[in-house]
């Protein structure tokens, strides 16, 4: 068991615990303070996605800055337990944590059904997100088919914060705003605009490359 400490907000400096289970790699406290120097150090009244939560390293920093909501989706059973653990731990009332599949969490039908212990009230796939983080495992090429499931969830000007081996190629309807790379990880911010996908009728996962 390893442990990460959350860097800004009303949570800054506690740790959440990260379970020693394969594959599960929180993202760096460096690569996580340019991220949220990209979205704004303050995302008060922001619903917000972690969609391959893991230790719920950035949804719970986005949590720690103000987001009305959270929700964490993580398919692992003993990440997800770790997760309710650090939810309990830093009485993150905000953060919901859902033990499922992401694609399967995009694709639920608007009504709940069959909701486990795991899954809080509200936490609903038909609502919509302003920020959105994406880091899948590697080598699964999971992303262009998640982007393009994802928009229906989507806020109009949503943020998507990209974590993987290789940069996404964005086409329209998606937009990258920021890029940087920390060692074999490339992350990048993109932009859902929504007006480009109603007005042309795009395809609308729009990426490409060696994801």
């Amino acid at each position: 068991m390893g442990r990460v400490r959350v860097i800004g907000g009303k949570y800054r400096g506690r740790r959440i615990g990260v379970p020693a289970r394969a594959g599960l790699r929180p993202t760096p406290d460096r690569v996580r303070e340019t991220l949220f120097n990209w979205l704004g150090q303050d995302l008060s009244g922001l619903s917000c996605l972690d969609l391959y939560a893991g230790s719920g390293a950035l949804g719970f920093e986005a949590a720690s800055r103000g987001a009305a909501r959270v929700v964490l989706v993580e398919k692992d059973h003993v990440a997800v337990a770790e997760l309710e653990r650090s939810r309990a731990a830093l009485d993150a009332d905000e953060v919901t944590i859902v033990c499922a599949n992401a694609a399967d969490y995009l694709a639920r039908d608007h009504q709940r059904s069959g909701a486990g212990p795991h899954e809080r009230s509200g936490a609903r796939p038909s609502q919509r997100f302003d920020v959105v983080f994406l880091d899948p495992p590697f080598r699964q090429n999971a992303l262009p088919a998640i982007l393009n499931s994802l928009a229906s969830h989507l806020q109009p000007g949503a943020r998507i914060y990209v974590e993987s081996e290789a940069p996404v190629e964005a086409a329209a309807p998606w937009v990258e705003l920021k890029r940087a790379k920390a060692g074999q990880v490339s992350y990048q911010l993109l932009l859902w605009d929504e007006r480009i996908s109603t007005r042309s009728g795009h395809d609308q996962s729009g990426i490409s490359g060696n994801v």
